[in-house]
């Protein structure tokens, strides 16, 4: 992580899961707001969108994972140097365990969706490891029943370490190849709080165009997998259980 593409590389990696996460929130909720709507073929689906995503984090973990041992100046599986008597890049091994959590998340995904007897919270548990601030709040979603607003609330702050990632590669590392950014200049200070305030206004953004496509896609699009009931209301004991069903 010592250069720019060190920074970008995993702030395009947590920024594409924000706006993920952003999208699979949203088009559960969009799904629950449709009380006719049959889940079972619903509850299939996202059952195979979780599979799919610890699928998607596994291989981005084991890219980030890749780059930090084996570039030209990495560590190379090396921990410690007999010869030499000093640890070897441990900077790279930290970032590269940073990495394996969010591997292990993946995993962890795979696992709690084909195996039933696994809770699926684990999958919380895990992210919490995998994350310090978002994991305060995705901690608060172990203990809470499926609130759209918690799980939204934790996906901008993953869009916002993700760009803001991309924000401190081009203050430490400018890619035109000049001069780091002075910390200690104050306007450079005032710019950056500046700055971070237009990043989290901007996972705002992220996030109010996903919800108005996902909405869009499942009132127009989606109904074909999720068909109409035909002739009968849900009575309240079936929307009960319906709901239940959609909670992961």
């Amino acid at each position: 992580m010592g250069s720019f593409r060190g920074h970008a590389l995993p702030g395009s990696f947590i920024f594409f899961t924000g706006a993920w996460w952003t999208a699979k929130c949203i088009l559960k909720y969009a799904c629950k707001k449709h009380k006719r709507t049959s889940y079972l073929g619903c509850k299939a689906l996202f059952q195979r969108i979780e599979i799919l995503e610890g699928i998607i984090l596994i291989c981005m973990a084991l890219t980030g994972m890749t780059g930090e041992q084996f570039v030209p100046a990495g560590p190379h599986l090396v921990l410690y140097d007999h010869k030499e008597g000093q640890w070897v890049q441990l900077l790279s091994w930290h970032h590269f365990t940073m990495y394996f959590f969010f591997g292990l998340l993946g995993v962890m995904n795979i696992l709690c969706f084909t195996i039933s007897s696994l809770p699926t919270s684990l999958t919380k548990l895990m992210l919490s490891n995998a994350f310090f601030v978002e994991g305060l709040v995705a901690f608060v979603e172990l203990f809470t029943r499926t609130n759209v607003i918690v799980e939204l609330l934790r996906t901008s702050l993953v869009l916002l370490q993700g760009s803001w990632l991309w924000q401190i590669g081009f203050v430490l590392y400018p890619p035109s190849g000049g001069p780091a950014w002075d910390p200690n200049d104050h306007d450079n200070i005032m710019f950056l709080t500046i700055c971070f305030c237009w990043h989290y206004a901007l996972t705002f953004i992220v996030i109010g165009v996903i919800y108005a496509f996902v909405t869009w896609l499942v009132t127009s699009r989606l109904r074909r997998f999720c068909p109409s009931e035909v002739g009968l209301l849900k009575t309240a004991d079936r929307e009960q259980e319906s709901e239940e069903e959609m909670r992961f």
